[in-house]
């Protein structure tokens, strides 16, 4: 009997590249590589005690809850503690105004898939966060880069850009972004805000950092200024400030977008983890998440340090990299004529990683760059790894 062949993938599959970190950090799984590659949290930094007990304390007391299918929105009590750390930073924040998501990442797709036609411009900052790249692809939007400089994303281009290309939304990570761990001013998000009021356009502001910050002052966030707040998608995440694995984050929207939300989860997933929403509003209530803040930045802020202290005899002179105020990431470049991609592979025989910064950026790329992650060594570890990076480096001979 004759066998026919089985369908084709669907075309949006096929034309998504797999991400190029999560294939770096496969590669450099082996123990004995120093990696700066993943942007993770120090495992051992996590307050494992605390939500230990926060799991046995929702186990014990209501199982029947805590295992049993909820609502879409997620868990009240978490919500209401979102809500309550949301307006103590700025943003005044009713808990029917978030939805719980599996992890940031969710949050991002569910807003693509509610916002989103196939052929629908989004502008992006160039460089930024690759898996938004993965999450509009997948949507089969148009994704158009917007100039940046060493502040960030440029109004004026942005202006342009939204005059030009008649977007439906932009996104960006306003505070600590990833991959080059800037920060836009007061007054730049302010010009965006006016942007978006004047043009008619939707902005997805990310904030998985916000919370990490080791000096200088927070900045509000776009979605408090009141030009943009009907207008304004505010992501957040309990990957950085509790534990990635726990996959919990939500989303701030207006209300006719959050419930198109709601009802694009109700397709994906039904509601998010039970059990992991309900240990994390009950560690909310009953550990001080403030504290292991404080804890988590004392130690990032010294990791930092020693990864700037170190680049200067690391890198090949006349490199560039900037000093980040807080998040997880140094953006460094490399001089005319060395190539970050190339030069992974002599890294990695030397037992060092980082992730070459050319994959982030939706326009041309620079090959150059790099992301240099801080956060999951010792300042020991870290300057070890640096040392191997500068032997790896004085190995290449640069194409000039």
């Amino acid at each position: 009997m004759n066998r026919a062949d089985v369908p084709a993938l669907a075309a949006r599959a096929a034309s998504v590249a797999a991400s190029p970190v999560r294939e770096i950090l496969a590669l450099t799984a082996r123990p004995e590589v120093i990696s700066f590659a993943g942007g993770l949290p120090a495992p051992e930094l996590f307050d494992s005690a605390g939500l230990r007990q926060a799991y046995a304390d929702v186990l014990a007391d209501a199982p029947e809850r805590a295992l049993q299918y909820s609502t879409t929105e997620g868990d009240p009590e978490l919500r209401r503690a979102v809500a309550r750390r949301l307006g103590d930073r700025g943003l005044p924040t009713h808990a029917d105004d978030l939805l719980v998501t599996t992890g940031s990442q969710q949050a991002l797709t569910l807003v693509a898939g509610a916002l989103l036609e196939p052929g629908d411009v989004v502008l992006v900052e160039d460089p930024g966060y690759l898996a938004s790249l993965q999450c509009f692809g997948f949507a089969g939007a148009r994704v158009v880069p917007v100039a940046c400089d060493e502040d960030g994303i440029d109004p004026a281009a942005l202006d342009e850009a939204v005059a030009r290309k008649r977007p439906k939304l932009l996104y960006l990570v306003p505070t600590f972004s990833n991959p080059t761990g800037r920060t836009l001013s007061s007054e730049r998000r302010a010009a965006i805000a006016r942007i978006a009021e004047r043009r008619g356009l939707w902005i997805v502001e990310d904030d998985p950092y916000g919370e990490l910050r080791y000096e200088g002052e927070p900045v509000p966030w776009i979605a408090s200024h009141p030009e943009a707040a009907d207008r304004t998608v505010l992501l957040g995440s309990f990957s950085k400030t509790m534990a990635p694995g726990l996959r919990l984050g939500w989303l701030h929207a207006p209300a006719a977008l959050r419930r198109a939300c709601v009802i694009t989860k109700q397709a994906a997933d039904l509601h998010t983890s039970t059990v992991d929403q309900a240990a994390a509003a009950r560690y909310l209530a009953q550990a001080d998440l403030d504290a292991h803040l404080r804890r988590v930045t004392s130690a990032y802020r010294e990791r930092r340090d020693a990864l700037l202290a170190g680049l200067p005899a690391a890198l090949p002179a006349g490199s560039e990299w900037n000093v980040p105020q807080g998040g997880m990431f140094v953006w460094a470049r490399l001089p005319r004529g060395y190539d970050a991609t190339a030069a992974l592979r002599t890294a990695v025989e030397h037992d060092v990683a980082y992730v070459p910064g050319a994959p982030f950026f939706a326009g041309e790329p620079d090959m150059a760059a790099m992301r240099l992650s801080f956060c999951t060594h010792t300042p020991d570890e870290i300057r070890e790894g640096l040392h191997r990076l500068a032997t790896a480096l004085r190995c290449l001979c640069p194409h000039i």
